[in-house]
């Protein structure tokens, strides 16, 4: 038979605009697989010629779905470029609206984009495998859901006066102490949150190990792991040195977040407007590496709170210790991180300075002129780098998303589980799915990636060897 190509368009479950191509040899098997990111990049250019204190605002109208990082990583750069450090209680209070936006948005993606897979099977009907089929098949799972996002969101909206977009962190501090009420009601839910999360924990280790052969080898595959860890090697979220660590576990770096040219280098391929982040000692491609939940447990030695540490024990146990490789236990490690958040929500809380009304240092007259602000997204490790004139308007801005550090790790687990569940000669559209689960285990945020605008479907294609396009799907 001619050779083929399958086209997934769009992908999913996921935010953003991608399509999978899926090259299929003369037999009708998988020859090799991209993951096509079509979006319109143009962010850090339009920032030029800004005030630099602007980009608190401007970068997190980039996404919808994970604002407060890109606020706060714009904040921090700003904090650098103004020379200044902010009083420990605004770190503090930024810390807390950075742990809101963690829950909401893992919250959001266990129960809404990935658990439909889990619960009804990659070959389920698409009208049942959905957030609609979770409501219908369980109820009450669906409502602690939504109640698990509201507390986050309601984190959010109490700091910044808004659930998306906050308008909180500026150059050296926060425009507004913590409320005495706002810290009760923040910390009356907060068990019941936990319970929660405890219960999706169960759920997610049940469904994860109902079929072990398939969960320990869909998308699984060596590569390096990056995430921030403190002066301990601790989990953070918020601030702290970027770690990177081999297949093996073994580290391979540790430093501080405004060298990261210095360790990260950028590699570019002609099929997608999404670059490809790389450890630049070890080179393209041997240098690719993996961030977010499953990056960040694998390289962190311990997690600072009760709960989550009990729970990062037993996640080390999946792989004897070495470094957890299944694309599928990045759902494990979310949720994982959302119980962390919980627990860091109650630490924060209880902290003295939680209260305090000195919450922000008045930048000097005289500007450093460039800065550097690196946080830990939901989805992974987000750079933000700014330079500025000596009036404080930006010349040159440089991004670097969590989604597009797991660009290359997207591609290898597309591409993995296309060579082993798709036949080109009886397509299914379960076949296909896998393909999108295999992408949607990142949660990538492609708008955020790629700095989008416009539409954001998403298109699978099979390709012939002769380049004709055989089939396509479009969602």
């Amino acid at each position: 038979m001619a050779a083929q190509k399958i086209t997934i368009e769009p992908v999913t479950r996921i935010e953003g605009h991608a399509r999978v191509t899926i090259h299929l040899d003369d037999n009708g098997q998988v020859e090799r697989t991209y993951l096509h990111v079509d979006e319109f990049r143009g962010v850090e250019k339009f920032s030029e010629g800004r005030p630099y204190f602007e980009m608190t605002q401007i970068t997190q109208r980039i996404c919808g779905i994970c604002p407060v990082s890109h606020h706060l990583a714009a904040a921090k750069a700003a904090d650098a470029v103004a020379g200044v450090k902010p009083p420990r209680p605004a770190a503090l209070l930024r810390e807390l609206l950075h742990m809101g936006q963690v829950v909401q948005s893992h919250g959001m993606h266990f129960f809404h984009l990935a658990a439909p897979d889990l619960i009804f099977g990659f070959d389920a009907d698409p009208a049942q495998r959905n957030v609609f089929g979770i409501i219908e098949a369980n109820p009450q799972l669906a409502l602690k859901a939504v109640n698990l996002r509201r507390y986050g969101q309601q984190i959010i909206e109490r700091l910044g006066g808004k659930r998306v977009h906050p308008n909180f962190a500026v150059a050296g501090g926060v425009n507004a102490p913590l409320s005495v009420t706002d810290r009760e009601v923040m910390a009356s839910e907060r068990e019941t949150m936990i319970g929660y999360v405890q219960e999706a924990i169960a759920i997610a280790k049940d469904l994860l190990g109902a079929d072990p052969q398939t969960t320990e080898h869909f998308a699984s595959f060596p590569s390096s792991y990056m995430g921030l860890v403190d002066h301990e090697g601790g989990l953070q979220l918020y601030d702290g040195q970027i770690r990177v660590k081999d297949a093996d576990g073994q580290q391979v770096a540790q430093f501080q977040p405004s060298a990261y040219k210095d360790y990260v280098a950028e590699h570019v391929e002609p099929w997608s407007f999404l670059k490809f982040p790389y450890y630049r000692d070890l080179g393209w491609p041997q240098g690719t590496y993996r961030v977010g939940p499953l990056g960040r447990l694998n390289v962190a030695d311990k997690i600072g709170t009760p709960l989550a540490n009990d729970e990062l024990r037993l996640f080390r146990r999946l792989n004897g210790g070495k470094p957890v490789e299944g694309s599928l236990y990045y759902h494990y490690a979310r949720l994982i991180e959302i119980l962390y958040a919980l627990e860091r929500i109650g630490q924060l809380l209880d902290d003295p300075d939680i209260l305090s009304k000195d919450v922000r240092t008045h930048p000097p007259t005289e500007l450093v002129g460039h800065g550097v602000g690196v946080i830990e997204a939901p989805r992974g490790t987000l750079f933000h780098e700014y330079w500025t004139d000596e009036d404080g308007l930006l010349t040159r801005v440089n991004l670097i998303v969590a989604t597009g550090n797991n660009n290359w790790a997207m591609n290898t687990a597309a591409g993995l589980v296309a060579k082993e569940y798709v036949d080109g000669t009886r397509m299914t559209e379960g076949m296909l799915n896998r393909v999108e689960a295999a992408i949607r285990c990142y949660d990538p945020c492609l708008s955020c990636a790629t700095h989008a605008l416009g539409q954001m479907p998403l298109q699978v294609e099979l390709v012939a060897a002769d380049g004709r396009v055989l089939d396509r799907v479009r969602r």
